[in-house]
């Protein structure tokens, strides 16, 4: 099961990292390759900014080992604007940048919304069909992290089970929190690390997202996380799982990771 369960972190560089998670003196190089045999994923922020190349995604996945999956956040261009609809354009550049390159290294893509951004069904309904399902013979998981309440309705869970997209579980402070599960995998970002705890979150947390995460690897819902809807009975069957610790709390980002995937493993 605890390969199935995956815990990591939002990118690779950050300067707080060096001589707290990084050895001293580790060359910047040699951060991905290091990171990457620590923690069994990382989110790629990077792309939400700007394109990459085909080199560049080769690159990262020649620098991690067999096992090791990257989830990429899809390019802003994409994601905000005021018709989803009509981001097919966007879309495909995104998509011509390289991302096949990466191989069974490529894990999830996530959608990040601004949290402005409200649910329009139709137009919700029309940026989905717009997502492909695969490309160069590498079948994409797409993740769609909503952050306005209006998302929080049976509606958007019901179109997003229909696109086979997750729906983001986002612990956050004042982004709607959504568990219903819409795909065969399950992604979280948990957002309320502290830094001055030493794994981010307290061990008895770390403990809990545990419990839920192995319930989700086994085909299970968690009973104490909130459902947009609650009557919606999903699928039961094994599910991959891909919880990162990101945003705040960031400084011990990696040890909670390192926590929490001890806690899946025994």
């Amino acid at each position: 099961m605890a390969n199935s369960i995956r815990a990591g972190i939002g990118g690779w560089t950050f300067e707080p990292w060096e001589g707290s998670f990084y050895p001293d003196k580790l060359a910047k190089k040699k951060q991905l390759e290091y990171a990457s045999r620590q923690i069994p994923t990382i989110e790629i922020n990077s792309t939400y900014y700007r394109g990459q190349t085909p080199e560049t995604f080769a690159k990262w996945a020649a620098d991690v080992p067999e096992g090791f999956v990257f989830s990429v956040k899809g390019n802003r261009f994409v994601t905000n604007r005021k018709v989803l609809s009509e981001a097919g354009e966007s879309m495909q550049r995104f998509f011509g940048t390289g991302l096949a390159e990466m191989g069974d290294k490529l894990g999830p893509i996530v959608w990040q919304f601004a949290p402005t951004k409200k649910f329009e069904a139709d137009d919700f309904e029309g940026f989905l069909e717009l997502l492909p399902e695969s490309r160069d013979g590498v079948c994409f998981r797409h993740v769609l992290e909503v952050r306005h309440d209006s998302f929080a309705v049976p509606e958007f869970v019901a179109l997003a089970r229909r696109h086979k997209a997750a729906i983001c579980f986002a612990d956050h402070h004042t982004y709607p929190a959504i568990a219903d599960l819409t795909s065969d995998f399950v992604y979280a970002r948990l957002q309320k690390g502290e830094d001055d705890v030493p794994t981010a979150y307290p061990p008895a947390e770390l403990d809990q997202w545990a419990k839920r995460a192995r319930i989700w690897a086994e085909g299970g819902e968690p009973g104490d996380l909130p459902k947009a809807d609650p009557s919606a009975k999903p699928e039961r069957r094994p599910r991959d799982v891909f919880v990162y610790f990101i945003h705040e709390g960031k400084i011990r980002a990696p040890q909670a990771a390192q926590a929490f995937m001890q806690r899946v493993a025994s």
